[in-house]
């Protein structure tokens, strides 16, 4: 063995490391082991193992409704999420053969495609008065309006107030992702102050020079005709969870003839907000919930 240190390449350093392991565990070479002839009586027969697995519950599954889950849209989109909530709250409540969806114009115009109810595609900002007049001339059919803030409050600011003034008896449903996401990625009118977009790059949205944003619910919620008003978002489990309550609640509020019913979502964009996936839920409560908070603004009495 070498005199000053241990070396791995010394046969004498090897073998006694290996004695001396070996006397310090008590362990010793399988050929040295002794062993009996006869077997112990407790090994000769296995004894019963108790089931310790648990059960495989389902918690989430593709709604009835959503013919496909293949789209084209960004991955880390909250559309879809959105899309999915709407189609199960529809087949909970038995709507699915009495249900009409008036699609604007946006990234979820994808969806009439692979979803089972009848859809009616609208022009820019028109959905609303599409919507008024499937349900006046359909009573008896549920009607919501897919939206997002580019289609309705940019484009369609007139027709989704005077909607609500008139009382009219759908249920319009905003997707805000604070962009023009179908075609670009600029700013819209529900861009919150010092946001990034492809119009505002450098500064970010400054009201001196773009204004400040429209919170189109705080709006609706303060005209008569609204029954029912609320916000809610798409980011977290709790929030899924929270919007899923508030657009049960307006659906309810139509088919009880309550009035008009109004639900905004908070929609994560990462290709247009310039942030990956995994960083918009964050993204969210530090930009967004600020200027929109998840509440409930109007509700019958």
């Amino acid at each position: 063995m070498c005199a000053s240190q241990f070396s791995a390449a010394c046969p004498s350093c090897r073998s006694a490391a290996s004695a001396t392991i070996t006397r310090a565990s008590g362990w010793v070479p399988r050929s040295r082991r002794r062993t009996s002839s006869r077997r112990s009586p407790r090994h000769t027969r296995a004894r019963p193992r108790r089931d310790m697995s648990t059960p495989l519950k389902k918690v989430s599954a593709k709604p009835e409704l959503l013919l496909s889950t293949q789209h084209h849209l960004c991955p880390g989109c909250g559309e879809p999420l959105a899309m999915r909530t709407i189609l199960e709250i529809i087949a909970e409540l038995g709507m699915r053969d009495r249900t009409i969806c008036v699609c604007g114009i946006g990234c979820y115009t994808a969806f009439p495609g692979i979803i089972d109810v009848d859809v009616l595609q609208a022009l820019h900002g028109r959905a609303p008065s599409v919507a008024t007049g499937a349900k006046r001339v359909l009573p008896d059919r549920f009607v919501f309006t897919l939206q997002g803030d580019g289609d309705m409050v940019s484009e369609g600011l007139q027709e989704i107030v005077h909607s609500a003034a008139r009382g009219e008896k759908f249920t319009a449903v905003l997707l805000n992702n604070g962009v023009f996401g179908e075609t670009g990625g600029h700013m819209t009118t529900t861009s919150v102050l010092g946001q990034r977009t492809k119009t505002t790059m450098d500064t970010g949205r400054l009201a001196e020079q773009h204004g400040y944003p429209i919170k189109i619910a705080d709006l609706i919620a303060q005209v008569d005709g609204a029954a029912y008003v609320a916000r809610g978002a798409m980011h977290t489990p709790a929030a899924i969870a929270w919007t899923k309550r508030i657009l049960t609640e307006a659906f309810q509020a139509q088919l009880e003839r309550k009035g008009f019913s109004f639900v905004e979502i908070l929609t994560m964009c990462p290709t247009d907000w310039y942030v990956e996936p995994s960083e918009t839920p964050d993204w969210i409560e530090q930009n967004f919930t600020g200027t929109y908070p998840l509440k409930i603004l109007k509700a019958p009495a």
